[in-house]
Parts: structure tokens; C-alpha cells; sequence
């Protein structure tokens, strides 16, 4: 039987980026790849064992958790800090599913 969970992307946010929740939660989001459900589940790991990588802050060991709409196992790998609304945006940016559209030009 194959027991790998599948990963995902989370997101941690501090600071800036964290204003519209309370500030004692600390909380990693992340969205289930079997169903597309947003989850989130309490941060573990100290901030200390973040490291640069890529541009961004991360936690490249990971958590594992489970969804809570189709209760199915998953691992949160890379957990990405976020400090402010401008990591918020290059995040976005980077890992978005979706290409921006680019103009081609007709000659």
C-alpha cells in the first residue's frame, strides 16, 4: 500500500501581513490538492528554524496534517513566512497556478 501523502504550500503570516486576525493565533493556511478545501492548523516549528531559500523565509522539513473536508492525509512542505503586504504579493506572484496572460504582438 502506497502511504505517501501528497504536498502542498502553506503559509505562515506574521507582522504586517497578519493584521486581520488575532494576533495570538499562529496559524499555517495551506489549500488541499484532493479537494481544494482552505485549511490551516497551528504552527509548530520556532520561527528561528526558518531559513532563506529562494526569496522567501521557509520551513523546508514541512508538517504533516489532514484535511478536514475529505479527511484525508497531506504534508504542508514548504511552509513559506510571509512578514508584509509586499512578500504577500511576490508570493502570490510565485507560486500562482495560473500564467499571466502576455500580449502577442501581430507583425
Amino acid at each position: 500500500m502506497d502511504r505517501r501523502n501528497i504536498e502542498t504550500v502553506g503559509v505562515r503570516r506574521t507582522g504586517w501581513a497578519a493584521l486581520d486576525r488575532d494576533p495570538q493565533q499562529d496559524t499555517v493556511e495551506y489549500t488541499c490538492p484532493h479537494c481544494g478545501a482552505q485549511g490551516q492548523k497551528n504552527a509548530r516549528r520556532e520561527r528561528a528554524q526558518y531559513h532563506f531559500t529562494d526569496g522567501f523565509l521557509q520551513d523546508l522539513q514541512g508538517e504533516a496534517t489532514h484535511c478536514r473536508a475529505c479527511n484525508r492525509s497531506l504534508r504542508v512542505v514548504p511552509v513559506v513566512l510571509l512578514h508584509d503586504q509586499d512578500e504577500t504579493r511576490r508570493f502570490e506572484a510565485v507560486f500562482s497556478d495560473e500564467l499571466p496572460e502576455v500580449p502577442v504582438a501581430t507583425n
